[in-house]
């Protein structure tokens, strides 16, 4: 039975799980040794492409697979004859432990080969992908081997709907941790319940996911671009991460075509994956009236507007230049994905705080896309509004509605903790980086960008410049804010919580 609702994800149904358990050590191992399996089996995709292009580099990801079924062997072997329950807790465990063992391995190729010789770089690159951030340590795009822009792109392309989404799709055999390995891993305000099934509901998701994708490649390739091109930017674009297979990213091509359609289909992978699902079963109705979809809509084309009459007056642009100029790089930043076709550091700077609102913003829950989340400002936005007005009318009955629906005190204090956590955790990111060298608009601009898993940012580290300059310790706080950013910070920072580890 369908359901509308805002809310987070219900606690689970203990039943008979003991409850002064603390977590379920040999099922985290058996479930993270499966996943690793599959990403084993990722490697051998790149290792095709790498043989299909004759490029040596197929040894690099055969290594990387043999080592990721050893060790995913191992945990197997570990975990064999697991109790069968699957709790809260050991849903953070396998959600977190998981994406950080895909990092840690999915790094391999890039080392081995030499490619990415540093630690810190090498880890720093596949976080970035997997979280769809689109930060770059690379500064030889141009001559880097297919296998490894492959490897880069699925990276994305897998992280955009996220690692453990992608084998509940895949491999739904998991049975009733489903649940709890999709709440862990997909936090925050949810949407539509497409199916009472949480494999099904995945597997509806990926569905449009892919129709999407084969639509993008198919007119990515039309507009000019190689098929090897097309297909790998597909994968950065609908996972709104940012990696591109040419240095100077989608400016290469100076196609206004190719342009529009990345614009196109960066602002759709913006929007919540349940919406496009109804859309496919023939439930417009619910599309067009969402709120947070006109929200996120809105405010893509008020700024796109805004910017459009700075470059046209201030920059001299042409009007249909400056307004493709303005709506790629509004619509790349406001949905976290980070391509590029113009350097808009060199844009008038009253433009640079929209896009870091965009930057802040991102897209709407239930997407690909970062950020704080349309629907947290939306709500924040009515909240404020109704303190104004209960200021007036102190005895009125004011409840904050979305889409017709009252929202429950509870949530309204989640959206609210969520949001100044958020800032909170960004500034002390900021802090950390200038205490290492940067100054202050890069470490700001770069701590934004990494939490909301955007991929661009300012000063040395803007579009037109890598991260290859930044410090190694800079690099690993930018991989560890790209990593909580990704998983919306309390999946993660609740493992170094003491009530966490506290038994019941």
């Amino acid at each position: 039975m369908e359901q509308n609702t805002y809310d987070f994800p219900q606690k689970e149904s203990m039943g008979h799980t003991p409850l002064n358990n603390i977590i379920n050590s040999k099922l985290i191992a058996y479930v993270i040794g499966i996943l690793l399996w599959v990403e084993g089996g990722l490697f051998l995709c790149c290792m095709g492409v790498s043989l299909f292009y004759h490029e040596p580099t197929y040894l690099d990801f055969l290594y990387s697979t043999g080592i990721n079924l050893v060790i995913g062997g191992l945990l197997v072997c570990y975990g064999k004859g697991a109790k069968t329950w699957m709790t809260r807790r050991d849903g953070y465990c396998i959600v977190t432990l998981t994406w950080l063992m895909f990092t840690l391995l999915g790094m391999l190729p890039f080392l081995t080969s030499g490619e990415i010789p540093s630690v810190a770089g090498a880890f720093f690159e596949t976080m970035s992908g997997f979280t769809t951030t689109g930060f770059t340590v690379v500064d030889h795009l141009d001559t880097m081997p297919k296998g490894m822009l492959f490897w880069r792109a699925l990276t994305q392309w897998v992280g955009g709907l996220g690692i453990v989404c992608f084998t509940i799709a895949l491999l739904p055999i998991f049975g009733g941790g489903n649940l709890q390995l999709f709440s862990a891993e997909a936090t925050g305000v949810t949407h539509d319940k497409l199916h009472p099934k949480i494999s099904m509901t995945t597997k509806l998701i990926w569905t449009v996911y892919i129709i999407l994708t084969i639509a993008c490649i198919a007119l990515l390739w039309a507009g000019g671009m190689g098929w090897f091109d097309s297909v790998c930017h597909s994968f950065s674009i609908m996972a709104t991460g940012g990696y591109s297979t040419k240095q100077a990213s989608i400016a290469f091509w100076n196609s206004p075509f190719i342009e529009y359609v990345t614009s196109a289909f960066m602002l759709v992978a913006s929007l919540n994956f349940s919406l496009l699902v109804l859309c496919l079963q023939g439930k417009f109705s619910k599309f067009f009236k969402d709120g947070e979809m006109k929200w996120f809509l809105g405010s893509v084309g008020i700024i796109t507007l805004m910017i459009t009459a700075a470059l046209f007056f201030m920059k001299d642009y042409p009007l249909e230049e400056a307004f493709r100029k303005a709506l790629f790089q509004v619509s790349t930043i406001h949905t976290s994905c980070g391509l590029v076709t113009d350097d808009y550091t060199l844009w008038p700077q009253f433009t640079w705080i929209l896009l870091i609102f965009a930057m802040l913003a991102g897209g709407c829950t239930g997407s690909t896309a970062g950020g704080i989340k349309n629907m947290r400002i939306m709500i924040l936005y009515h909240a404020i509004r109704n303190h104004f007005k209960r200021m007036i009318h102190p005895n009125a009955i004011l409840p904050v509605r979305v889409n017709q629906h009252v929202l429950s005190p509870t949530l309204l204090n989640g959206v609210t903790t969520f949001t100044v956590f958020y800032l909170l955790c960004g500034l002390v990111g900021c802090f950390l980086l200038t205490l290492f060298g940067l100054d202050f608009l890069e470490a700001f601009t770069s701590a934004v960008s990494a939490m909301g898993n955007v991929g661009v940012g300012f000063g040395c580290y803007g579009p037109a410049y890598t991260m290859s300059s930044m410090p190694d310790i800079c690099q690993w706080i930018i991989s560890f804010l790209m990593f909580i950013g990704r998983l919306e910070l309390f999946s993660v920072l609740i493992l170094f919580s003491p009530v966490f580890w506290k038994e019941w």
